[in-house]
């Protein structure tokens, strides 16, 4: 059993939150398989994905406790609690509010709600949640934004999601990302048109090797 404490320690040890948003359930069994692969033992699987709540189920059955499953863009308490219930062990935002954290914690779920602002980060903190997703960090500056943001706050954990890419990657760990929420940059479109699943294993040793790089 996944432990919040448990989860979120392993979210921060591990760095990298690699995000599936595919168009159909057999595309996401073949991205968390190459996933796995790679080298890393946390998937997140957005709601956009068809079936999402069945696929959750499904990745929990096929691999257990050895991965971290999360559920993505989950906008509401209601949707937070019906992921729960479906086994997630954590639960990612773009936005944030008092229902939707309160829900996640009523379950003890780690809950990384999406914020942009100084102000929506604080408050999004101050309601409870474990991490805050900043979103979208590519879009306002990226590294330097993280690093303004994190000087009067250093003690909210950040995750930097939108326009994190190979190049991002380490700036944005520099800058003192607690993990880094990757979607397109792993999961490469073209590569699964193609069905050359190898290509997203790869883009996840290079990540890892990335964060070897800046955490070590």
């Amino acid at each position: 059993m996944w432990s919040k404490e448990k989860a979120m320690k392993l979210i921060h040890d591990t760095a990298l939150i690699p995000i599936i948003r595919v168009e159909s359930a057999d595309i996401a069994f073949k991205v968390a398989d190459a996933f796995l692969d790679g080298g890393i033992n946390i998937i997140e699987v957005t709601m956009s994905v068809p079936g999402a709540i069945d696929v959750v189920k499904q990745l929990i059955d096929n691999y257990g406790e050895k991965v971290l499953i999360g559920t993505g863009t989950v906008v509401d308490g209601k949707m937070a609690e019906a992921v729960i219930k479906a086994g997630s062990n954590f639960v990612v935002s773009p936005n944030y509010s008092q229902n939707l954290i309160e829900t996640a914690n009523r379950y003890s779920i780690p809950i990384i709600p999406g914020a942009l602002t100084p102000t929506e980060i604080f408050n999004a903190y101050s309601m409870g949640a474990d991490a805050v997703k900043v979103f979208p960090c590519g879009n306002v500056g990226g590294a330097e934004y993280l690093k303004a943001v994190r000087a009067p706050l250093p003690h909210i954990p950040l995750v930097p999601t939108g326009g994190v890419d190979l190049e991002t990657a380490g700036p944005l760990l520099s800058a003192g990302a607690y993990a880094l929420g990757v979607g397109s940059a792993i999961t490469d479109k073209k590569a699964i048109n193609e069905g050359r699943y190898e290509v997203i294993s790869e883009n996840v040793r290079r990540f890892l090797d990335i964060v070897k790089k800046y955490r070590s």
